[in-house]
């Protein structure tokens, strides 16, 4: 259910998980190796469905236009550490993930690299969320569900938002 929770929205899922251990509803190391394997298989998700959306052909010659070579350039030169910088911005996956495999960016770097960033950012939001749960559970009870829910939710919108401000600054100077 963890990994599959991970599919469906890993940042809420990785929260949910870390605060129902802190109520003993789940087992520790069973929470942070499930967190860490639907985290991977995720993100490998995410570059296969890139990948796959390089068999329509019309989205295979925007891909494949000059004018993104350069982006495809410095995507593959610096894609570790855009893994590691994405792994830790909300709402940022599918598209950067989706456009590694998109650009059909090396599968085994980038495995690599996901599977490496995995191992830290599953058992850190795990702990976080673990830690935020035990202490809040006598001081806010319930509502601490709600309030963690508003804080992932928010991170996951500002995260979104520069995603779209960052797109709309590359398209100005594109048309430039």
């Amino acid at each position: 259910a963890i990994i599959l929770g991970v599919l469906i929205q890993e940042d809420i899922t990785a929260v949910a998980v870390g605060m129902m251990a802190a109520e003993h509803l789940v087992a520790i190391p069973l929470a942070v190796a499930a967190l860490v394997v639907g985290t991977v298989l995720n993100d490998i998700l995410i570059y296969g469905a890139g990948r796959a959306a390089r068999a329509f052909p019309r989205l295979d010659r925007w891909l494949n236009h000059q004018e993104r070579r350069p982006l495809k350039a410095w995507l593959d030169d610096q894609l570790v550490k855009t893994v590691v910088t994405t792994q830790f911005l909300p709402g940022l996956r599918f598209p950067i993930f989706g456009a590694c495999g998109f650009f059909a960016l090396s599968f085994g770097r980038f495995t690599i690299a996901v599977i490496c960033v995995a191992l830290v950012w599953a058992p850190l939001v795990f702990t976080c969320a673990y830690y935020y749960g035990l202490y809040t559970l006598d001081w806010l009870g319930l509502w601490r569900w709600p309030v963690a829910l508003a804080l992932v939710l928010t991170l996951i919108f500002t995260g979104q938002r520069y995603w779209k401000t960052v797109n709309q600054d590359l398209r100005a100077a594109e048309s430039e």
